[in-house]
């Protein structure tokens, strides 16, 4: 009896794997599509349609996605010891709006389609998830216009949004230091584990795999399609008629092995995570100050989670290393924390605060760069091969609508789940 998929998942090597598959690849019940080799050779061979590389929120939801087309079979390798180990894990779980960016950038499309989608997911499949709206204020004149701005954009949007007065907002956050409060009551909070766990449950569940602890060495490209090499020892070759670069910070590295050339480049953009030490949290809700005008970041803001746990943060710097997600207590950062904070929310000091964590997020702008869209494109000279570049923040909510376009792009039939059918 072969292992099932979830043993591969957490711990197997690919090689194990690669040798069970060709035993039952004369089995499964997409055999049509699926063939398996080993070509006389001492490097396992795998035939796949579709190959993702990075098991990241987005490349589960499309592994998802992809794994309803019949007669298909879909791989996704990830180097780690399971999924979401990267910006997927270390991020603020909200659920975003669709509001910052503008309108006719991905961002914004795959956003605010994302978040319906979102929240139809998470209801047809019980994962924990809260619809409980984000503020944001403002007060001086510059912000006040930027948060009037900020609703008409929402209007053509079709995104609801609407202004507080300021007896409301005290009477339902007395702690919040405003003079102006725009409401997004479509944003909320979602269990990014267990989001990325149902997904993984659900592609497996319809044959396709996930194989852990497996990184990428090369891939070329082949008259039918592109030819994966793994860097376990021994190596396995896969073979995929098509590929999708969904790994993450590292989708530059990927992309520059079919594509040397490749004009993109991830710039690591770490942000730290602070929570509240304090008796009693001083807000129930989302509190967003306006953002920074390049958009690098949404500005320390305060989140509140599934738990009713109150974070601030993140920050936002450039780093050298994309495995920089170290933190420790610093008086300095903790007070520009509680400085930042302090001037939308009461009670905040920098006795009360504590380093959590951090996140790196796989920016495609560089320090003093402009707003950057979401990257998500193939190309002429490699058709079949999809590169997802910059997905950053609001990557977590877009993460379902990304998958509805990456199977587009493949030039699949759409095949609704039911929760998706809006």
């Amino acid at each position: 009896m072969l292992p099932s998929p979830t043993a591969f998942a957490r711990g197997l090597p690919l090689r194990t794997f690669a040798i069970a598959t060709i035993d039952k690849a004369f089995s499964v019940s997409k055999k049509s599509a699926f063939t398996t080799t080993t070509s006389g050779s001492s490097e396992p061979e795998l035939c796949f349609d579709n190959v993702i590389i990075g098991a990241g929120v987005v490349g589960l939801a499309i592994a998802e996605r992809l794994s309803r087309q019949p007669k298909t079979t879909t791989l996704v390798l990830e180097r780690h010891a399971s999924f979401g180990m990267e910006t997927s894990s270390r991020n603020s779980e909200v659920i975003h709006a669709g509001i910052y960016y503008p309108v006719d950038s991905l961002k914004t499309r795959l956003c605010t389609r994302g978040n319906r989608l979102l929240y139809s997911f998470c209801s047809q499949h019980s994962i924990p998830h809260a619809r409980i709206g984000k503020w944001i204020i403002g007060s001086e004149p510059d912000q006040f216009l930027y948060l009037r701005n900020m609703k008409e954009r929402a209007e053509k949007l079709g995104v609801p949004m609407h202004f507080l007065s300021m007896k409301e907002a005290a009477h339902e956050e007395p702690n919040v230091i405003a003079k102006e409060v725009l409401v997004s009551p479509t944003t909320g909070i979602v269990d990014s584990h267990a989001l990325m766990e149902c997904l993984e449950a659900k592609f497996q569940s319809r044959g396709s795999d996930v194989v852990y602890h497996t990184s990428v060495s090369s891939i070329s490209a082949t008259s039918s399609g592109y030819r994966i090499r793994t860097s376990d020892t021994p190596p396995t070759i896969i073979h995929a008629r098509n590929v999708i670069n969904s790994a993450g910070l590292y989708a530059d590295d990927v992309a520059a092995m079919i594509a040397p050339t490749s004009p993109y480049r991830i710039y690591p953009c770490k942000g730290v995570y602070y929570t509240f030490a304090g008796r009693c949290p001083p807000v129930k809700r989302l509190i967003y100050p306006t953002p920074e005008k390049n958009l690098r970041g949404l500005g320390v803001h305060s989140t509140v989670d599934l738990a009713g746990r109150v974070k601030f943060g993140p920050n936002a710097f450039y780093v050298n290393s994309k495995e920089d997600v170290g933190v420790q207590e610093d008086d300095d950062v903790s007070q520009q924390f509680a400085e930042a904070v302090s001037k939308y929310l009461r009670g905040v000091t920098r006795e009360n605060l504590r380093v959590d964590y951090a996140g790196i997020r796989p920016k495609l702008s560089g320090p003093g760069d402009p707003f950057h869209d979401f990257v998500i494109e193939s190309s002429k000279e490699h058709p079949g091969f999809i590169n997802l570049l910059g997905i950053e923040s609001p990557g977590l909510t877009s993460s379902l609508a990304i998958a509805e376009h990456v199977e587009k792009m493949l030039g699949y039939d759409r095949v609704d789940d039911g929760w998706d059918n809006i």
